[in-house]
């Protein structure tokens, strides 16, 4: 066991830590105060830069998607265009062009371009 400690010894150097005064606590009612004041402020910082934000961007997807009707010229998640042929509850009949339609489910669709966009390109 000597020889082992020995060993080990030399590998491993004991550490002998100071005692230190202990800090200063925030007395009962400012601690509290202060650990309130930061959650609060935490909350704040979430609800302006995350929650805001999304739930936003939602009500604006949504109105776009009820506002659909056909003529439409629209634009899918996936990069397609085209122009709105027939709207169901939950799909979108999309000409592409003359005599080519696919089917699209309506929450793919990201966003509406001005008439005639399709034309020009």
């Amino acid at each position: 066991m000597d020889l082992l400690n020995n060993v080990l010894g030399f590998f491993i150097t004991s550490a002998h830590a100071e005692t230190a005064a202990p800090a200063a606590q925030p007395s009962g009612v400012a601690g509290n105060m202060s650990l309130v004041i930061m959650l609060a402020v935490f909350v704040a910082f979430m609800y302006l830069a995350v929650w805001r934000p999304q739930n936003k961007r939602a009500k604006e997807q949504r109105d776009l998607l009820n506002a659909l009707t056909k003529g439409d010229e629209v634009v899918t998640a996936g990069g397609i265009l085209g122009k709105i042929a027939k709207v169901n509850d939950s799909y979108i009949v999309l000409a592409l062009a003359e005599n080519v339609e696919i089917t699209v489910q309506k929450s793919s669709i990201v966003g509406a371009l001005p008439k005639g966009t399709l034309k020009s390109i």
